[in-house]
């Protein structure tokens, strides 16, 4: 693969996984949010085989591979088992798009769509320093995994149904692996199959947990659990 191509690559995948963290700002409905998640998951697989293509390295094309069935195929899929499982047991009592929806996030979509552009402007800043070190490619888009990281958080912090904290949790995590691949041109393969191993492991507890909150609750929406702690 030549530097041009290989570039313009990366570079696009970079770009649609970006784009995927802001999207998840921008639409309500959990649906069609966990199809942006799978989405953003085939562009950080992309990336890894990108970076393992260019340094001919088989092992990390394997790691993206490996990415991309976890968090494009089988995350996905998990989530999309506890929507449905949510809105059919709604259905009987006439709520389920409420229960489908984020329909009162704390922060509205035109302030959250402001935010994730200043806090992508804010990892531009801070990463720069480490990009002007080796400027290549790959660490020329380490901002990207930093502004997905903050604005995986800044999801995990401001909605209020669980499933989407749970897609902010994962947008944190995707950032974090994007960012150690773009500075590190790859992390070796048993230290992602752990760390894949956990986010596995832990969006499994995370669906356990929401399944008992609908059938204790009879709704996931935190101020609705605070209120009745209350």
């Amino acid at each position: 693969m030549n530097g041009g191509l290989y570039t313009q690559l990366l570079d696009l995948a970079c770009g649609l996984f970006l784009l995927a963290a802001v999207l998840v700002l921008w639409v309500r409905e959990l649906a069609v949010i966990v199809r942006i998640f799978a989405l953003q998951g085939i562009a950080l697989a992309a990336l890894a085989v990108l970076l393992g293509a260019h340094e001919q390295r088989w092992d990390l094309i394997g790691v993206g591979i490996g990415i991309g069935l976890l968090r494009a195929g089988v995350l996905p899929y998990l989530m999309r088992r506890a929507l449905a499982a949510i809105t059919a047991d709604r259905q009987r009592y006439g709520t389920a798009v409420a229960e489908s929806r984020e329909t009162q996030p704390l922060v509205n979509v035109a302030a959250s769509l402001l935010t994730a552009a200043l806090l992508t402007l804010l990892a531009y800043a801070v990463a720069r320093p480490l990009t002007e070190l080796n400027p290549t490619p790959a660490t020329r888009a380490l901002p990207v995994g930093l502004a997905v990281v903050l604005i995986g958080f800044f999801v995990l912090v401001t909605r209020r149904r669980a499933l989407a904290q749970v897609v902010g949790f994962l947008l944190l995590d995707n950032g974090i692996t994007a960012t150690a691949f773009l500075a590190t041109s790859g992390v070796p393969l048993i230290v992602e199959l752990g760390v894949s191993f956990d986010v596995l492991l832990a969006v499994l507890v995370l669906q356990i947990l929401t399944t008992r909150m609908r059938e204790a609750f009879g709704t996931t929406d935190i101020d609705d659990l605070r209120e009745l702690h209350d």
